[in-house]
């Protein structure tokens, strides 16, 4: 740039490297109906953009990315995530659970990259997203409609459920996004790209999207009209409670879940579903303390616990994982890693309850419909879950920076 000195020259820099940055995380929606495993890809991209645009401007690295895990929830999820490393030491599958870590250590990174570091760039690039978002949907439900042709026509896997974890990322997204679009003032925008969504969700096979859509939603609703505690400490409950129930899950199901109930949710393999968690849960009171390693679930009737699970139950320890991240948490890390889990939990509450009252009730909504889908659906280290996951964060915390309502602190 002629004329231009090396300061201005850097900030032109940075200020470029901060756009394609926020456009890459506008972009997610798109990337993942494509490609339905890109989420950690498209985020550690975005992420690297604005580290490198964080670094070029000169901004304090240290306090935007190391600070945070100094103070009591960035050290718990430190203590979580080392005793996942100890455990390697006796897993009986120590390479699959090196290379499940692998994937799921660049995701975490990723997210964590996006979440601290995107917020006070995205209020340029909400509109476009949301565009984005909703362009996603309507290109899903016209091949849903079609029979899948376009997605033959590109030489992809012609399945429904091939959909889901686009829909599953998008359901992260669209209450966050439309939260930010709502506060600078454009509400219409917001609301198609909510109404879209739902659309989709609803056309689709993924019952687990409309689930957490829901959750989300009737959580963001009743909280808005609930005192702040009271909110807090009945998300805490329920999440607390999916984590300490986790092991009996299979077991009060079984008990308790009518046939009537079975038969109507026959699409969703509830029967399976229960099956899997009373198999997990068996393998959990036979180790209880340290669990079996961390990510040997794709193999656990591998393990030495799956011999002392009952014969006709250690079928269902073959399927790859419980579909219960917090039960996975139990088999895989034992009590200690579920009590450190819940000490997360906890922090990250608390860390929730000094927010403003709108980013606060879209938090906690964030947290039930994240919850809930974590409960009935996938593993717990999915690598695209995990980079959707701090998408979402980024969203969310974006808010304070493009708010209209000058009560709302960053």
């Amino acid at each position: 740039m002629i004329g231009a000195t090396p300061a201005s020259a850097a900030g032109g820099r940075a200020a470029t490297l901060d756009r394609l940055g926020a456009v890459v995380i506008a972009a997610l929606p798109a990337c993942m109906a494509l490609a339905n495993r890109s989420s950690p890809v498209v985020v550690g991209l975005a992420g690297l953009l604005l580290l490198a645009g964080a670094a070029a401007s000169g901004r304090p690295l240290r306090a935007l990315l190391l600070a945070p895990l100094a103070t009591p929830p960035g050290v718990a999820a430190l203590a979580f995530l080392a005793w996942c490393g100890l455990s390697l030491a006796w897993s009986p599958l120590p390479g699959l659970s090196l290379r499940t870590l692998s994937e799921f250590l660049p995701a975490l990174l990723g997210a964590y990259l996006v979440a601290r570091l995107a917020p006070p760039h995205l209020g340029r690039v909400a509109a476009p997203a949301a565009w984005i978002l909703i362009a996603t949907c309507l290109y899903v439900m016209a091949d849903l409609a079609s029979g899948l042709v376009i997605r033959e026509a590109l030489g992809q896997r012609v399945a429904a459920f091939a959909f889901n974890r686009p829909l599953l990322t998008m359901m992260l997204l669209v209450g966050p996004l439309a939260l930010a679009l709502a506060a600078t003032g454009r509400r219409v925008l917001a609301a198609a790209a909510l109404a879209v969504f739902a659309a989709a969700a609803w056309r689709s096979v993924s019952g687990a999207t409309v689930l957490g859509l829901a959750a989300g939603a009737l959580a963001f609703l009743a909280l808005r009209w609930l005192p702040a505690r009271l909110g807090l400490g009945l998300t805490g409950a329920a999440l607390l409670g999916a984590l300490v129930l986790a092991p009996v899950e299979g077991d009060l199901l079984a008990r308790t879940m009518p046939e009537a109930l079975h038969q109507r949710l026959a699409g969703s393999s509830t029967r399976a579903r229960v099956a899997i968690a009373r198999s997990f849960g068996a393998a959990v009171a036979a180790d209880p303390w340290r669990g079996a390693g961390y990510g040997t679930s794709a193999r656990f009737q591998d393990v030495p616990v799956a011999e002392r699970v009952e014969p006709e139950m250690r079928f269902m320890l073959a399927v790859g994982h419980p579909h219960n991240s917090f039960l996975q948490v139990w088999a895989e890390l034992g009590v200690v890693g579920a009590a450190l889990a819940a000490l997360v939990l906890l922090l990250t509450l608390r860390a929730v309850a000094g927010l403003t009252a709108t980013a606060r009730t879209m938090a906690l909504a964030l947290l039930a419909g994240a919850g809930i889908v974590a409960f009935v659906e996938h593993g717990a280290w999915q690598a695209w879950w995990t980079a959707g996951v701090g998408a979402a964060i980024a969203w969310l915390r974006a808010l304070p920076y493009h708010s209209q309502d000058p009560t709302h602190e960053r």
